[in-house]
Order: structure tokens, then sequence, then C-alpha cells
């Protein structure tokens, strides 16, 4: 099993979907603990797209700044509101980078708000 860990950012083939769902291969944020990350298949994502303004405007978008150590190649938002759970075995494709603790600390921020965990 390939060793995923919280606040990586994979590409991940997301398809099928249906309706509004976000679908394709593309970058997705581990949210998951990593006990889970260890022992079970199915992992917690946080699929990311690409910026524009409106969408950055979103309380539960998070922007994130492409760099080196993340992987990602432009200025993209984290949609936690369409956090998702995959089975990595099937749906991964690579392993881009990791987000810095300050950015998957206003994830988890942004989590909170979907989920109504205060």
């Amino acid at each position: 099993m390939t060793e995923l860990e919280r606040g990586m950012v994979i590409d991940v083939n997301l398809d099928p979907t249906l309706r509004a769902e976000t679908g394709k291969i593309r970058p997705c944020i581990i949210v998951t603990n990593d006990v889970y990350n260890e022992r079970v298949p199915v992992i917690q994502v946080v699929p990311v797209t690409a910026w524009n303004e409106k969408k950055s405007l979103i309380r539960t978008n998070v922007v994130i700044e492409s760099t080196e150590t993340n992987g990602l190649t432009k200025k993209s938002i984290a949609d936690c509101l369409q956090t998702r759970p995959i089975d990595h075995r099937l749906r991964l494709v690579r392993i881009r980078g990791r987000l810095s603790p300050q950015l998957l600390a206003k994830i988890d921020q942004a989590i909170a708000v979907v989920f109504g965990i205060h």
C-alpha cells in the first residue's frame, strides 16, 4: 500500500461522478488523519480546482498559491464543500507534494464550517 499522509497533495481520478460533483483527474488534499491513512484504503480528500475571484470569496474555499513544495502549477482553490471519500488503491494517480501546516489549518477551519463543527 502506498504511504499517504494528511496534508499531501495527490492527483485523483474522481470519475465517475453524478451531476454537480467535482470530477476528472485533479489534485486533491488528503484530510483524514494518518492512523486511518495507514490502516484503511478509503481516505477523505478535498478536491482542488482552478482559482477565480468568485470562488475565492466563498467561505468554505481556501486559496492555495502554487509552490514547489505542494506541486501545484497554478493558483488554486481547495473546495472544502466537495470533500469526499476515495479508495486510493483505485483512484490515486500520483503524489504531487504537501501543503504547509498553516494552509492545512485553514482547510480544517473550512471543513468545520461545512460540517457545522465549532
